[in-house]
């Protein structure tokens, strides 16, 4: 048991010093199984490290938000811009067409809704992921929160223990507990205990210190895209989080909710896999758009 009294805010991030030297291009995953590698090279490309993730699992507890009220019509034709698809498994059974060939991240839990307290969570089973043939299943966290976060912590688990059993990563997603503030030491604590229980990816908020909290996560962490912001800040966040070191982003409504959702994620995923600059992939979202 930790001594409470004596707990001393990390300082020494070694920030700019590369991690230990290994042959896979996927952080952390340098011992894992064959088909481990297999399905994370999917998600994350093997040329440049990164990945551009498209969720749209909002609906399992939002229902038809702005921008979901047709899958078919509004993120259908988003999918092939993406590198990999976030969604639950209603919605891609029904919905994705199976000629889309590209890798799932399995919503993997799911509980409450918004008209009651969220984060009440419990997992899937696992043959859902294996019969749909998933690259990754994300389960969420709820760190902070005094009333769940034992429980979404020991949903990771058994989600880590299922998805190794069957060469399935896991990727930890970060809800943002109630008396926890937006900042680098609450998202690296819990980014690190997402590692800590076996997480092969961290889906966490981008904030000031971003740099910290991904250099304490010994596995890739991808950025939420939260609220939605103007096309251009959101290409700015985008930005900002792969410079501090981000492998890669998971955005939803800064993509569906985009005045031209066709045109920003393809922006997006110019700014992740090619380097440009916030204003340059706004003006190659303003020329997409003519």
């Amino acid at each position: 048991m930790a001594d409470l009294d004596d707990l001393r805010e990390g300082s020494n991030f070694g920030l700019g010093v590369d991690s230990q030297k290994q042959s896979f291009h996927v952080k952390g995953a340098e011992n894992l199984p064959w088909g481990m590698k297999d399905r994370l090279s999917r998600i994350f490309n093997p040329k440049t490290g990164k990945a551009v993730m498209l969720a749209f699992d909002h609906g399992f507890i939002m229902g038809p938000t702005s921008g979901l009220e047709r899958i078919d019509l509004n993120i259908v034709p988003l999918v092939e811009y993406a590198d990999c698809i976030m969604c639950t498994r209603g919605i891609l059974q029904s919905t994705i067409p199976t000629t889309t060939n590209k890798p799932i991240c399995l919503r993997s839990d799911a509980g409450t809704s918004i008209l009651t307290e969220l984060n009440d969570n419990v997992v899937i089973d696992i043959e859902d992921a294996i019969r749909m043939n998933v690259s990754a299943m994300a389960v969420m966290l709820a760190i902070g929160d005094e009333a769940h976060e034992a429980k979404t912590i020991a949903n990771l688990f058994a989600a880590v223990d299922k998805g190794t059993r069957y060469g399935i990563p896991v990727m930890g997603v970060t809800a943002v507990g109630k008396q926890m503030a937006r900042d680098a030491r609450y998202f690296g604590l819990a980014s690190r205990i997402c590692a800590e229980n076996g997480a092969n990816i961290v889906k966490t908020y981008y904030c000031d210190g971003f740099e910290k909290v991904v250099a304490a996560c010994p596995v890739p962490v991808v950025i939420a895209g939260g609220k939605k912001l103007p096309e251009l800040d959101a290409l700015d966040l985008c930005y900002k989080a792969i410079n501090d070191g981000a492998a890669g982003v998971d955005m939803g409504r800064n993509v569906f909710q985009s005045e031209n959702p066709v045109a920003m994620i393809q922006a997006v995923h110019a700014v992740v896999h090619q380097g440009l600059t916030p204003q340059q992939g706004f003006e190659l979202f303003q020329d997409l758009s003519k």
